[in-house]
């Protein structure tokens, strides 16, 4: 299970888990609960790469950033992490 500090938005963390280079769990701590889990659900068994491109560049109102936005960031490091 990888854990990513959130940053500029109401989750204080993004617990997931891969298995390879598809999303076996996600659990958002903090955050707007139905929302962050229907994202959570909606990605498990999705690959990484798919999951980035549909939620990177996500706001949330005026905040340059939102949770899905968040847990785009957080698979390209754990992918970036895996490549080396």
């Amino acid at each position: 299970m990888q854990v990513y500090k959130t940053r500029g938005v109401c989750s204080q963390a993004i617990q997931f888990e891969l298995d390879g280079d598809t999303i076996k769990h996600v659990n958002f701590i903090g955050g707007c609960s139905g929302n962050t889990q229907g994202v959570a659900r909606l990605v498990e068994g999705m690959k990484v790469k798919d999951a980035i491109a549909k939620l990177e560049g996500i706001h949330c109102g005026p905040r340059p950033t939102s949770c899905p936005d968040q847990l785009a960031k957080a698979l390209k490091e754990a992918a970036n992490t895996s490549i080396q």
